[in-house]
């Protein structure tokens, strides 16, 4: 097990985090439920008739990273790509409403990344429909990304890179942001897919859960000694300096410089991981540009997780959730 976080540093941590400015990157999407009641099965199918009531919209994917960072207090700015569409000025709204600095840059050649559910008003997903291009970007559309990131970085405080595989994460992408943080200094952190793995080397962190870690390795990831040979045979595929497994109701497997070991789950009913690991390193990110150590932000990480899987959808933690959770 990895030293506890007291109270105190807790709290000195949490009041540093309207400080620091996060720089997200990544496949953006907009997440769209449409909410109704099941009022008999189709004479059509052997499917629910949903009664439509409403239609909503989240921010999902790596803008679900950037309004965790909001949601805390921290300044986040977003760069990635989208469609020429509805759904891309309906994205755009969202980030901004959440506190989020938008830059999308679009391709008239791509549609909007849109998740759309079809749920019932007691949260019970029925269907979803995918709207998505996730071929690579074009020459011109990756310079303007490439571009966004070198000038963007330049007060951030630290870069998530939040790779969905929609094409918007290409090497030429995280070459950019892993140079953004050696010039700056700061941390440099990614959610991974494992197709991309050679890509993220040189980042600070990486964030697999341990079906990738599994996937990436051939290791089965059960138990702590598992887990603990898993992360150390990810850490030297992906070439990063440490790597925190999320391993859902078992916690987190944290190694690093100097650091190795588990955090156990935080004990709550779970109702959704949708977005839970935006939720990981939106929190880890903000945290180590707080001053943290990487066994202190892997404690705070863990808690805020806990708290966004009890929650239907894409979801944010509040400071006041998050310290209540913390004991301080």
């Amino acid at each position: 097990m990895l030293p506890p976080l007291t109270p105190e540093r807790a709290r000195a941590i949490m009041a540093a985090l309207d400080r620091a400015h996060i720089l997200v990157v990544g496949d953006v999407m907009l997440d769209t439920f449409v909410t109704g009641r099941v009022a008999r099965l189709s004479p059509e199918a052997p499917v629910p008739v949903v009664l439509f009531d409403h239609e909503s919209h989240r921010v999902g994917g790596a803008a679900n990273v950037a309004h965790n960072v909001a949601a805390l207090g921290g300044r986040s700015t977003l760069i990635g790509v989208t469609g020429n569409d509805e759904a891309a000025s309906t994205l755009a709204g969202a980030c901004r409403a959440a506190g989020i600095t938008p830059v999308l840059v679009g391709d008239a050649d791509r549609r909007t990344t849109m998740k759309m559910r079809i749920v019932t008003d007691r949260n019970q997903q029925v269907a979803r429909v995918d709207y998505e291009v996730d071929t690579g970007l074009t020459a011109e559309v990756e310079r303007q990304v490439v571009s966004a990131i070198e000038q963007r970085a330049a007060d951030a405080s630290a870069v998530v890179v939040s790779d969905y595989v929609k094409g918007c994460v290409t090497a030429k992408v995280m070459q950019a942001a892993i140079a953004a943080g050696r010039t700056r200094g700061i941390p440099v952190l990614v959610d991974p897919k494992v197709p991309h793995i050679a890509t993220y080397a040189g980042a600070t962190v990486i964030t697999p859960n341990h079906h990738e870690a599994e996937s990436a390795t051939h290791l089965r990831v059960q138990t702590d000694d598992e887990a603990r040979d898993a992360a150390r045979r990810f850490l030297e595929q992906s070439t990063c300096e440490a790597v925190l497994m999320t391993r859902g109701d078992q916690g987190m497997w944290l190694l690093g410089p100097g650091v190795e070991g588990s955090l156990r789950a935080a004990a709550r009913e779970v109702a959704d991981v949708t977005g839970a690991g935006d939720t990981v390193i939106a929190t880890l990110a903000l945290t180590l540009a707080s001053g943290a150590t990487l066994v202190e932000a892997a404690h705070i990480a863990n808690q805020a997780a806990g708290i966004s899987v009890s929650r239907f959808g894409p979801a944010v933690v509040s400071p006041v959730e998050l310290l209540a959770a913390l004991g301080a």
